[in-house]
């Protein structure tokens, strides 16, 4: 890696109740982890105990909330093999996958097509690299929430603001998050992707609204 090039960091998820960007950034890790790798017990108690009974009694009726409740509720009931096995049944395979997680596919209709090249030019510009340890191209769904994770909580200002988030998210994530979430939605025996695909949406739907205010 040259010195003017910087990794995408991997997903640490965190607190979900810090005060508003730090949760930004840690939702989005959330949501990179889910989809880059089945969760395993520990995420998955950690997500369980996430919330208390006041927060509960305080968020009922939001709507983030109320699909965050689904993922707790799924992570408190599903042991982390159950996760496993729906994940490999429907984002890994030797041909075509059930659920295909690369924004090229939603936006031109095949992989490795222009929006990539858009992309890469774009996390060039940023400074970013992929960490050669990561073998999903740069338009998985996992690589683009970790870039806005860290568009969100770097160091660098330069790199790591409001402008450069509103421009990645409405050029990369915006106008395929939606598709995504519909096709895991299609598949009935994906239950408990169901509540992480809910909550993607309902998420990125607040940060869209977000971005269009700045």
């Amino acid at each position: 890696m040259s010195e003017s090039t910087k990794e995408i960091p991997s997903t640490e998820v965190g607190d979900v109740g810090l005060p508003e960007d730090l949760a930004r950034s840690d939702l989005y890790g959330l949501i990179a982890r889910f989809f880059h790798l089945a969760p395993d017990q520990e995420l998955l108690d950690q997500i369980a105990t996430s919330i208390t009974n006041d927060q509960e009694a305080h968020d009922k009726n939001a709507p983030l909330a109320k699909v965050w409740r689904e993922v707790v509720a799924a992570a408190k009931n599903n042991p982390a093999k159950v996760w496993q096995d729906e994940f490999d049944q429907n984002f890994i395979s030797v041909g075509r996958p059930n659920i295909i997680l690369n924004g090229s596919f939603y936006i031109a209709g095949h992989l490795n097509e222009k929006p990539l090249v858009e992309l890469r030019r774009a996390l060039g510009a940023l400074g970013l690299e992929s960490a050669e340890e990561i073998a999903e191209t740069e338009d998985h769904i996992s690589a683009l929430c970790e870039v806005m994770r860290y568009l969100i909580a770097g160091d660098d200002v330069e790199v790591s603001n409001l402008t450069n988030q509103r421009v990645f998210f409405n050029d990369h994530i915006r106008s395929w998050y939606d598709e995504l979430c519909d096709a895991i939605e299609a598949i009935p025996e994906m239950r408990l992707y169901h509540p992480v695909a809910a909550l993607t949406r309902e998420f990125l739907a607040v940060e869209a609204q977000g971005f269009d205010m700045v």
